[in-house]
């Protein structure tokens, strides 16, 4: 009866584990730029000494929808959307490189262009700080320029180019910050390829119905795992009677 009571007391955790990826998913359904998570569970055999004669449910590497969401047009000139693949790259809170497909962008106290979750925007130098100025234009290819406050139209101010990349995805792992980085460790080389939108921001690529119906499909399956934890455990009881007599 033991094999059956771990089975089913590891599928249960399992599926536990993916509720609270469908939760997450559904919780950043409008967060731009957001990549919905994926989950797969698969049956593994035990092994040790003797006989692999017992299996457990694991969990499969954590992997992530690359897909593109939407693109919403807003007019902010604050707002970029990454055109096809690649990522925007910006500094972490350790001070790392780390990447990341949300354009919505600000300028803070400091003066430095940043994303709405606080990541510092990298440049071809470092973070990238932005003057007083009239307009901010941004290329299609990541340059930035301005027109400085005072100056004629005509008068236009190269500051920076946004560090675009567009490293192999197979690659690419999500951290618990929501940022993506290269699974070596090491920083991706910029892509003069990568095209961005002004005005636009790309949207959640999380499909809420899809992830509605798999919360309720994973609940149904966490309620099979613990019927079967009661068999397992009557079956006990019931052998135990019959030793008994």
């Amino acid at each position: 009866m033991d094999r059956l009571l771990y089975i089913a007391m590891t599928g249960a955790k399992e599926t536990t584990l993916a509720q609270a990826k469908s939760a997450n998913n559904l919780a950043h359904a409008s967060v731009t730029g957001f990549k919905a998570d994926l989950a797969q569970a698969r049956a593994m055999p035990i092994f040790g000494n003797g006989m692999p004669s017992r299996a457990f449910v694991m969990t499969e590497r954590p992997g992530t929808d690359f897909n593109h969401g939407s693109l919403i047009t807003t007019g902010n000139d604050f707002d970029i959307a990454i055109k096809g693949n690649g990522f925007l790259a910006v500094q972490d809170a350790k001070g790392g490189e780390a990447y990341t497909r949300a354009g919505e962008l600000r300028i803070n106290a400091a003066g430095l262009l940043e994303t709405s979750g606080g990541r510092l925007v990298l440049g071809n130098g470092g973070p990238v700080q932005i003057p007083a100025n009239e307009k901010l234009d941004i290329g299609s290819d990541g340059t930035l320029s301005i027109r400085p406050q005072g100056a004629p139209a005509s008068a236009v101010v190269v500051l920076d180019r946004l560090r675009l990349v567009n490293p192999d995805l197979a690659s690419m792992r999500k951290g618990e910050d929501g940022l993506f980085r290269q699974e070596s460790g090491a920083p991706a080389a910029p892509d003069a390829n990568v095209q961005i939108v002004q005005g636009v921001l790309e949207s959640s690529n999380v499909n809420a119905v899809e992830e509605m119906v798999d919360m309720i499909t994973l609940a149904r399956q966490f309620e099979v795992n613990v019927k079967m934890m009661r068999i397992s455990e009557d079956n006990d009881s019931s052998l135990e009677r019959l030793v008994q007599m």
